[in-house]
């Protein structure tokens, strides 16, 4: 295994890993009910 290999294979892990923080950042309870709040006022009458 090479050095690029290695390198290739810690970028991947590294995205994952930044991908998964935020999936996890945005559907947490505290978050997703304040991300789905416009979803709800947008239907409320003036």
């Amino acid at each position: 295994m090479g050095w690029a290999s290695i390198l290739y294979l810690g970028t991947t892990f590294t995205l994952f890993v930044v991908f998964a923080a935020i999936v996890a950042r945005t559907y947490s309870r505290k978050r997703r009910q304040r991300g789905e709040a416009p979803k709800y006022r947008m239907l409320d009458d003036d």
